[in-house]
């Protein structure tokens, strides 16, 4: 699924985690996490799992955090985000007899690479840089709407498919462990650089969904010049450049960068949360305005970001203006040392009654389900015509936008999905993306002839294919749990969601009766092609040669045996 860097975990690998999910190879390795491929037994499907390093279980409020934000992470469910089937914690045993948890995750497999190991080869074309940050954008979106912020926005948690799908991992996890770790360093280690983090971050400060947004800034300048904005000998000296040193633009590095990616990506880097982006939604219109080679204009604070964030602190009150004045200005005296007593008195009961009359109102209110009149909540519309779903979002005063795709479930012309999905809030200027099937898309059956099974059933997913039974079979020439047949076969026609069944090696093959046959037929026999067993021919003294030195006792007895195993053909020779 990721880097395929780092040495293969003998340990780990062949491990039964939950009672269902069968460890596999290793294919990434991380500051946190080993991450494995793997088989889903119960539903017979690929997955992903991420092995924690232990020492991190050794917090209970970590696992507790853990197991809570992981929850959290798995009811998100969009194209752009990697998806949480499962967590837990696997007891296992440690030498000396002693046990540690082991904290997992069951994740979508994901055929792909990750963005820094795209961006290591050097920076990207801006094009494409625009189309990768676009799919993060609406990840962040997605999150951003369920109330999650991810905190861990870097090319390590990006992934792009084959067919150049943008893929975020990792919702969740970086708040589970920064909520737990004790200190700077832990936090440090586990989250990985300090290249993308965001000024309030750097200073430990409380973040929401604008740090995202400052992350993904660092993501598109790398992306654009091959090397973030920030650079330094320890994570401390990168942290204290985020917070206080103004970054140079990316078409100072890379002259194919346009001005208007360069507006774009200096205002997603302002040090002030209020200066830079405040939703996705804002960031993403602007980068594709950009894209386009058109600066985008600079739009104030809008009414919906100050009431999600609060407003910036940049407006001097009155009071403090007339103090501010009071003391600039010499020509004003004061001409009462204090104010009357009976004013102190007024004040402080005014104050009390204002206080009573808040804490009467707030207990008398009453909760209420219904929606503000400015919100509407996307209706599911899973297996409706296109034309039947426009009418019902139209009936609740939104948009609708058409978009395709193969589906092996839901008929043709019929509605697969929404974006965003059924129960969203969503506001009366919002286009909801209504994807339609295609219905099944024809595919060919793939050539796994082989290969081991967690990788044939890697290969079948990935077209859409559904991996089936595993059956074995007696074979002379394939290794043992290789794949020797599919049936249908390979190159065969198919379409998306068919089931592929898989024919693998038992490791044996048949070793018929040779007792009565001639030494010469008996031995040409095992060396078939569709034996090949080793003849080792016995002399047997004892009794009278006879024409043709039929066998008359042979080592091992018919039916299966082992590959290329020797087998003594024994024949009179006195």
């Amino acid at each position: 699924m990721v880097d395929k860097s780092g040495s293969e975990s003998v340990s780990d690998e062949g491990r039964l985690l939950a009672g269902r999910y069968r460890v596999g190879a290793l294919i990434g390795r991380g500051g946190m996490s080993d991450v494995h491929i793997g088989t889903d037994a119960r539903l017979g499907r690929t997955v992903a799992i991420k092995l924690l390093k232990s020492s991190l279980a050794a917090d209970p409020a970590f696992r507790t955090r853990f197991r809570q934000e992981a929850q959290a992470a798995a009811r998100m469910a969009h194209p752009t985000i990697v998806r949480v089937f499962d967590a837990g914690e696997e007891t296992v045993g440690e030498p000396g007899g002693l046990e540690s948890q082991i904290p997992f995750i069951v994740m979508e497999f994901v055929d792909g690479r990750l963005l820094k190991d795209i961006i290591r080869e050097g920076p990207v074309q801006p094009t494409e840089a625009v189309r990768i940050i676009d799919g993060v954008l609406t990840a962040l979106e997605y999150s951003h709407r369920a109330g999650v912020v991810h905190r861990d926005i870097k090319p390590g948690n990006i992934m792009i498919t084959k067919t150049g799908q943008v893929k975020v991992m990792d919702f969740g996890i970086a708040r589970a462990i920064s909520d737990s770790s004790t200190t700077v360093a832990q936090t440090t280690a586990i989250l990985g650089t300090a290249s993308y983090f965001s000024p309030e971050q750097a200073k430990g400060e409380s973040v929401d969904a604008r740090t995202d947004l400052y992350s993904t800034g660092v993501v598109l300048f790398e992306m654009l010049t091959g090397r973030t904005p920030f650079r330094g000998d320890t994570p401390v000296a990168v942290a204290y450049q985020h917070v206080s040193e103004t970054p140079v633009t990316p078409s100072s590095i890379n002259p194919k960068i346009s001005p208007a990616l360069d507006v774009v990506v200096m205002r997603a880097l302002e040090k002030d949360r209020f200066a830079r982006y405040q939703s996705a939604v804002e960031f993403r219109t602007d980068v594709e305005i950009a894209g386009s080679g058109v600066i985008p204009l600079h739009r104030p604070v809008d009414e919906a970001s100050a009431s999600l964030f609060g407003t910036p602190p940049t407006a001097t009150s009155g009071s403090e203006l007339a103090l501010k004045q009071l003391a600039e200005d010499a020509t004003m005296v004061r001409t009462q040392r204090r104010p009357p007593v009976i004013w102190i008195w007024a004040g402080i009961l005014s104050v009390i009654v204002i206080v009573l009359s808040v804490m009467i109102w707030a207990f008398s209110l009453t909760p209420s389900s219904d929606l503000p009149d400015n919100s509407r909540k996307v209706p599911s519309l899973v297996g409706e015509s296109y034309e039947a779903a426009q009418n019902t979002l139209i009936e609740s005063d939104l948009a609708a936008t058409m978009a395709q795709e193969a589906s092996a479930t839901v008929p043709k012309d019929k509605v697969t999905r929404t974006d965003p999905p059924a129960g969203t809030i969503a506001q009366p200027t919002d286009v909801i993306k209504v994807y339609v099937s295609t219905g099944p898309q024809p595919v060919t059956v793939p050539d796994v002839t082989n290969l081991p099974i967690a990788d044939a059933q890697a290969a079948i997913s990935a077209l859409g294919l559904v991996p089936g039974s595993i059956t074995k079979e007696n074979s002379a020439t394939i290794a043992p749990n290789l794949v020797l047949r599919t049936d249908p076969a390979l190159q065969a026609s198919a379409q998306t969601g068919d089931t592929i069944n898989l024919f693998i090696s038992s490791g044996l093959v048949s070793l018929p009766n040779l007792v009565g046959q001639s030494l010469t037929a008996a031995s040409e026999l095992l060396q078939s092609p569709s034996v090949q067993l080793v003849p080792m021919p016995t002399p047997d003294t004892t009794c009278a040669s006879q024409p043709g030195s039929p066998v008359t006792k042979q080592s091992q007895a018919p039916g299966d045996v082992q590959q290329k195993s020797e087998v003594s053909l024994t024949y009179c020779a006195k």
